[in-house]
This record gives structure tokens, C-alpha cells and sequence, in this order.
């Protein structure tokens, strides 16, 4: 008899998966994320305090109009310091996870080894999704929520994920990383149990990135394939070597 679902491992569950890995080098960083809908990575060239040039690929995107957003990256962050990227804004002009990627990127630039982040996230249970972000094996954050409502940790219960940004200022910088990046990858999961027919069209959806602009969401078309990594075809990145 195959074992409670509640009891099992949440890497034994099917769900959301999305990895980050960043890979700093001298002058240069590179991050990159995968995950059921999106490829991508940015390489961030620097002098050690500023931004000097910006490339962007994208690998696999859900939207017609989404490779236009590297040009408006490298608008957005080159000559701009590395310590400001994160307060830099225009996060809505651009393609946000390109923008993640950037920010993550200047955040790690000058460290002494890569870092990698998985994000795990059950789909429902009863209702219940659990959702983990893990770095180097180990769990740095995780929590239970029903319907984007938290309900364990108790120190977090009964708040929705969009409440959260209180608790996550009152962090230290490294685990308000990890609180803003599993937060996100836990409402992307949401994406898992919409049927695909209401997530393609671009009109109704707020203008919060590159695509969803007005001007750009009457022509984006849906595209691109979705994977899905906890059904045993690998891992997010594992096709990809970081660039030398």
C-alpha cells in the first residue's frame, strides 16, 4: 500500500519546481532560473561596484512578445551600481523574472562560490500545499498554506502570501531572499491547477510585467511548452552548464 500523501517527502509529491543558480566569476555573474514555464539567464558584467554590460537569453518563454524584454533590461541596469540594482525599480517595465535574475545576480556578484536555490511546492492535498526552498540540500524555509493562506508555521498562520512583506522586512538580508523568492515560486504554482484556456489571455491579466504592458498584452499569444520536473525528467537546469 503506497504511503499517505501527507507523510511522504515533498520531493516525492507532484508539483511546482523552479531552480536559481547563480555563478559568479572576476568581472562577470551569471544567474539562471527553470521552472514549469520559464528558461532563462542573465549574465551581469561588472567592474566590482558597477554594472557594466547586460546579456539576457531566454530559453523557454510562455508569451509571443516576451524576447523583447532583454533590450529593456539592459536599459534598465546597465551603469547602474550593483548595490542598487534591487532599489532600482521598473520591475513592471521589465520581464519580471529577468529582473529577479538581475537583482540576484548583483546581490551575488562578488561572492566566493555559486548558489543554488530550489523551490518545491506540493500540488493540494486536501487542499494543502506544501511549499520548501532549499539551498545546498538543506531546508532554509518552508511552510504549509491552503487557498495562499498560511497555516503553518504558527508564527505565520492565518496570513495570506501577500501579506507577508512585514515579516519579511523584519528578516535578515539572506532569509528575506529566500522569504521573497519562495513566496513568488508558491503563487507561480497557483498555475499548476488553472486550466491553461484562462491563463491565455494577456488582456486580463494586470499589467505587472514586459508582456502584460497594455500595448504589448492585444498582441501576446501564448506559447512555449510547460514541463514538468517532479514527474521524473530531471531537474530545472539540468540540461544547462552555467556559461565559462
Amino acid at each position: 500500500m503506497a504511503a499517505p500523501e501527507s507523510s511522504r517527502r515533498l520531493e516525492e509529491l507532484p508539483g511546482f519546481r523552479r531552480r536559481f543558480r547563480i555563478t559568479p566569476a572576476p568581472g562577470r555573474v551569471q544567474s539562471e532560473v527553470e521552472d514549469d514555464y520559464h528558461c532563462m539567464s542573465v549574465i551581469v558584467q561588472h567592474d566590482g561596484a558597477i554594472a557594466t554590460g547586460i546579456e539576457a537569453e531566454m530559453r523557454r518563454v510562455p508569451w509571443t512578445t516576451c524576447p523583447g524584454a532583454p533590450e529593456q533590461l539592459r536599459q534598465t541596469f546597465t551603469g547602474v551600481a550593483l548595490a542598487a540594482f534591487a532599489a532600482r525599480g521598473q520591475q513592471h517595465a521589465n520581464c519580471t523574472h529577468l529582473h529577479a535574475l538581475a537583482v540576484l545576480a548583483a546581490a551575488h556578484a562578488v561572492d566566493a562560490a555559486p548558489l543554488v536555490y530550489d523551490i518545491l511546492v506540493s500540488d493540494p492535498v486536501d487542499g494543502r500545499r506544501r511549499a520548501e526552498l532549499r539551498g545546498g540540500g538543506n531546508t532554509i524555509l518552508g511552510w504549509t498554506e491552503a487557498g495562499l493562506r498560511i497555516i503553518e508555521p504558527e508564527e505565520l498562520a492565518g496570513l495570506r502570501l501577500d501579506q507577508l512583506r512585514p515579516w519579511i522586512d523584519e528578516l535578515d538580508p539572506r532569509r528575506q531572499e529566500a522569504a521573497r523568492l519562495l513566496r513568488w515560486g508558491n503563487m507561480m504554482a497557483n498555475g499548476r491547477i488553472i486550466p491553461l484556456e484562462q491563463q491565455s489571455d494577456a488582456t486580463r491579466m494586470p499589467p505587472g510585467c514586459y508582456t502584460f504592458q497594455p500595448h504589448r498584452a492585444a498582441q501576446a499569444k501564448r506559447v512555449g511548452v510547460i514541463r514538468d520536473f517532479s514527474g521524473g525528467a530531471g531537474q530545472p537546469l539540468d540540461d544547462y552548464e552555467p556559461a565559462s
